[in-house]
């Protein structure tokens, strides 16, 4: 069965967004994205993170955002630290993803195929 994966920064139009189309072509895992302000392209809710086997954040503040509100999942998120300076599908965003991301599912048994 594929692994759901949830990639949450703030507005959902850099960081996750990116690693949602990059990772999208991988035949082994699921994936969305979404974003934690109000304003965001797609807002996360709840049944984002009840979607998901594991939430990747950028930030730690990310991470703390999602634990006050729903506590529940606190276990399921992980943080790559991945900060807001870069644009959409940057080359040097995409390759920083690709590691970070990679060595997070690795951690979690995930091969990517």
């Amino acid at each position: 069965m594929k692994k759901k994966i949830l990639f949450v920064c703030t507005y959902n139009e850099v960081r996750s967004k990116t690693a949602e189309i990059i990772f999208k072509k991988y035949k082994s895992i699921e994936v969305k994205s979404c974003g934690l302000d109000r304003n965001a392209n797609t807002v996360c809710n709840k049944n984002s993170y009840l979607w998901a086997d594991i939430i990747i954040v950028m930030e730690e503040v990310h991470k703390k955002i999602i634990e006050e509100k729903y506590p529940e999942f606190k276990n399921k998120i992980k943080v790559i630290n991945v900060p807001s300076n870069y644009y959409f599908m940057e080359t040097e965003l995409i390759e920083l993803l690709k590691i970070k991301v990679k060595k997070v599912l690795e951690e979690e048994g995930i091969f990517l195929e």
